[in-house]
């Protein structure tokens, strides 16, 4: 999943203090979390088309999902668990043996209005999430969840699915912001007879069970929770430190970094990397680092327009480009290579991984001579105004080192809009762009990113070796079949180059020292459940 984002309206920031409503004010500074983006959150249902990322995350704090991924520590940092499913509105679930049917119990829960969650409500939920024209559709058909006859109310708290074949991702998708548990009688209410699941009201009102209800919501500007005290889905049936949460829109980077600096607000996850040092070194702000362990930065070819319909000639490019250089210039190396593996054989199926790939300009200028262009070439290279901070840097190095081998490389500079637009028609030969899986294992990313005619194969390849895998895998319940199958995956994504993955950049989650228990999510959002003040 990736979001874009429109324009931002600024919020007021009088002698350095945030601006919060009256309601805010009266909560002690120890009992609210201020957190600062620089985006927006435009809708309060994540299922929305055109949901921003912040969108999801603030629906992972008001709604709950029959189940949710676990957490672990990582080289100091709290990262999610894929490979570890825990129930959240779900009290316990079970898998038949044959994979086909998954059987939930669920726990005593109440919805914000305070009547009790039932097996009817997640019936009504996943009905909605397949049926109406959303997000979730689209994300919930990867784990074959697809009709409403697959969803089964067995008892007022046993609820049942059903698959055609035993997926590995089914249940996986159940704990994605795009499976919420919807009070459906609630919602009902504001369905008309052209909006049978009530998708314009829930745009600016919540119907949920989760740890934080909805105080007040200014699209572009400020949403402010309170802590609903009944929620008993924490762990350990805790609820969360917090009792208010408030996000506010700030859209310049150093206005946010002050604010954190100076204590006045507690998180940002989306400040500039080149500021991240200097940040440090003053030692007021802690940060938290992770490599986005479910994504990349990548450059991509468009493998059906020449010249890069020719491995030769992606090959070549890859052997010049200018790897630790760009690393530098674009995150200033705050993030984990995927470049300059030294392995001939796969070592293991799992992907991303860092691919051997390094600079060798000798080489570049032999296979571009074998690709018949031993005169050279010309060709177009697009980056995103939005992201020219990081992206530009590296373009400039990339031209200089093409042009080395012969490839004269022009800069193009797209608004963010026109670039999603122009990737999505497939009309770039030549690109860079970063995008993230949120069920990040080895079939669910080349289904994702290299099969068929959708938005997210950037390199529009179509490769009859990886579609039958693919779908082979995604089924393949044995460990040891199912880690070959990747690994041959691999092999074949390296023998065509259809992109070249860079790098997994940091999320740098910068806060007040005292601070505690931030998370790396998939949705790359903070999940202020999480979160406490020491």
């Amino acid at each position: 999943m990736a979001a874009r984002n429109g324009f931002l309206k600024p919020i007021v920031v009088a002698m350095g203090v945030l601006a919060l409503a009256p309601a805010a004010q009266a909560q002690t500074r120890a009992e609210t979390l201020r957190q600062l983006t620089g985006n927006n959150i435009n809708t309060l249902d994540p299922s929305m088309p055109g949901a921003t990322r912040e969108a999801f995350g603030v629906s992972t704090s008001t709604y709950d999902r029959l189940v949710a991924f676990d957490r672990k520590l990582e080289n100091g940092v709290w990262v999610f668990d894929r490979t570890k499913i825990r129930g959240e509105l779900a009290e316990s679930y079970q898998v038949s043996a044959d994979g086909l049917t998954i059987t939930f119990k669920l726990r005593d829960a109440k919805w914000h209005d305070g009547s009790p969650v039932t097996a009817d409500d997640v019936k009504w939920s996943l009905d909605r999430a397949v049926s109406a024209k959303s997000l979730s559709a689209g994300q919930l058909g990867t784990g074959s969840l697809t009709k409403p006859e697959q969803f089964k109310v067995v008892d007022a708290k046993t609820f049942e699915v059903s698959l055609p074949k035993p997926d590995r991702l089914a249940l996986a998708n159940l704990a994605t912001p795009l499976a919420p548990i919807i009070n459906s009688k609630l919602a009902k209410k504001h369905a008309t007879a052209e909006d049978a699941w009530a998708q314009e009201w829930m745009k600016t009102n919540t119907a949920g069970s989760g740890a934080y209800v909805i105080e007040s919501f200014k699209p572009g500007e400020q949403i402010i929770l309170r802590r609903n005290e009944n929620w008993t889905g924490g762990r350990e049936g805790r609820l969360p430190y917090f009792k208010r949460i408030i996000e506010q829109t700030i859209p310049e980077a150093a206005t946010r970094a002050n604010l954190i600096e100076k204590g006045d607000a507690d998180i940002a996850i989306d400040l500039q990397a080149g500021d991240l040092p200097a940040l440090q070194s003053r030692g007021k702000v802690k940060v938290d680092s992770t490599p986005q362990s479910n994504g990349f930065t990548m450059i991509a070819f468009n493998t059906r327009m020449p010249p890069f319909d020719n491995i030769k000639v992606r090959q070549a490019v890859a052997a010049a480009l200018p790897y630790e250089a760009m690393f530098s210039a674009a995150i200033f190396k705050r993030g984990l290579p995927m470049f300059g593996a030294s392995w001939s054989e796969v070592p293991n199926g799992t992907f991303p991984q860092p691919m051997p790939v390094k600079t060798d300009l000798e080489k570049a200028k032999r296979l571009l001579a074998e690709a018949g262009h031993g005169n050279g070439l010309k060709t177009t290279f697009t980056i995103n105004v939005g992201s020219a901070a990081i992206t530009e840097p590296m373009a400039v190095l990339m031209k200089e080192a093409l042009a080395k081998v012969g490839i004269d490389m022009e800069i193009q500079k797209l608004p963010d809009a026109q670039m999603s637009t122009a990737v999505a028609e497939k009309k770039l030969a030549f690109f860079t762009e970063g995008s993230s899986a949120w069920l990040p294992t080895t079939d669910y990313f080349f289904r994702t990113f290299f099969s068929g005619e959708q938005r997210w194969n950037y390199s529009s390849w179509n490769n009859s070796t990886i579609a039958d895998l693919t779908t082979q895998a995604r089924y393949e319940l044995d460990p040891e079949k199912y880690e070959e199958m990747s690994k041959r995956m691999i092999e074949e994504y390296l023998k065509e180059l259809p992109l070249i993955m860079l790098w997994q950049a940091n999320q740098d989650a910068v806060m007040t020292p005292k601070l505690d228990g931030y998370t790396y999510w998939f949705h790359r959002q903070v999940d202020f459940r999480d979160l406490a003040r020491r």
